[in-house]
């Protein structure tokens, strides 16, 4: 049981039925709701509880609540666009989402009945939670309560069918996560720095949906989902994934310069290598099959497999170089 849920929690498992229902009911819930992408949301949080306490106003039991209450929200989002698509048709005839993963509703692992539970029981949690926050720290919390209702409850449609995903989840991962969690951890104090540096972090996961849209471009596009690489092509799209990238390098270096950010945030530069990988990945067209040498496993995860990878590496040396900053910041 352990096993399979610190297993789910790293990759997405390809089950049969029959292993599905072998599994206890807290691995199925992993599994159904993606729980190996949850490490971006942990991590925004984290990065927003960090800044909370460089600025000396800390609340760990509201941090703790936050933290979660973020991580059960992206679950239920992931539950949700799975069942949109999946009753919009998108999902019907072997399409990518069916293919790297089990899709318990396509693949008839539960009924749609079932699947609405695992969403309540999901999504219920997570707005008690928010509001149970506003509560203790006041009511303009509804804000961000209210924003990430929304970016929840339409992300997949009608924002994700019009090229607005990438957008919507720089905004999420950004300013709503980071800035979120060091608002109400701060128990009600507002930056604007902090805003700007959560986009640093935020291109990260942005750079991941891109990958994931690019992957899957020729199928959204006969399928009608106009994402933002089905309306700008697999090349451009490609080119802006890099470009997000160096804009990280480049909004990191900006801000050691001008003194925001202390010399040991300059550690992300540790992960050069792994971008000048990416550089040669992503300035090639997406390969029709998997590449030699290339887990077929993990096929047709290929663009964003190493687009997850990459910014897993970029965001925990952010995260560290947060860390060291703020205990140097403590210490002098």
């Amino acid at each position: 049981m352990l096993k399979m849920w610190i297993k789910a929690l790293r990759v997405i498992p390809r089950i049969t039925k029959e292993e599905w229902n072998g599994l206890d009911i807290i691995s199925r819930w992993l599994i159904a709701s993606r729980a190996a992408v949850f490490v971006m949301t942990a991590t925004a949080g984290l990065i927003g509880g960090v800044l909370a306490y460089r600025q000396g106003h800390f609340s760990w039991f509201i941090f703790i609540l936050a933290v979660l209450g973020i991580v059960l929200a992206h679950a239920a989002n992931n539950l949700l666009n799975d069942l949109i698509d999946f009753r919009n048709g998108i999902d019907h005839n072997n399409y990518y989402r069916a293919q790297y993963g089990p899709h318990p509703l396509e693949h008839g692992y539960l009924s749609q009945k079932v699947f609405l539970n695992y969403i309540l029981v999901t999504i219920i949690p997570a707005l008690a939670i928010g509001l149970f926050i506003t509560w203790q720290v006041g009511i303009t919390t509804l804000w961000f309560l209210g924003f990430g209702l929304f970016f929840l409850l339409f992300y997949t449609w009608p924002l994700k069918y019009i090229g607005l995903g990438e957008i919507s989840v720089i905004l999420v991962w950004g300013p709503m996560m980071i800035g979120g969690t060091y608002f109400v951890v701060t128990m009600g104090h507002w930056d604007n720095w902090v805003a700007l540096l959560s986009l640093v972090y935020a291109l990260g996961p942005a750079t991941v949906l891109l990958g994931k849209h690019t992957d899957k471009l020729a199928e959204d596009k006969e399928k009608g989902v106009h994402t933002l690489p089905v309306l700008i092509g697999e090349k451009a799209s490609r080119y802006l994934t890099l470009a997000f990238w160096v804009l990280q390098y480049g909004l990191v270096s900006s801000l050691v310069i001008t003194r925001q950010l202390g010399w040991s945030m300059l550690i992300v530069f540790l992960t050069v290598p792994g971008f000048i990988k990416m550089v040669k990945i992503f300035s090639k067209p997406r390969p029709d099959r998997a590449p030699e040498g290339y887990d077929p496993k993990a096929w047709p995860l290929y663009l964003v497999h190493y687009a997850f990878k990459f910014n897993r590496g970029f965001g925990l040396f952010f995260l560290l170089g947060l860390i060291i900053e703020v205990v140097m910041y403590k210490i002098f």
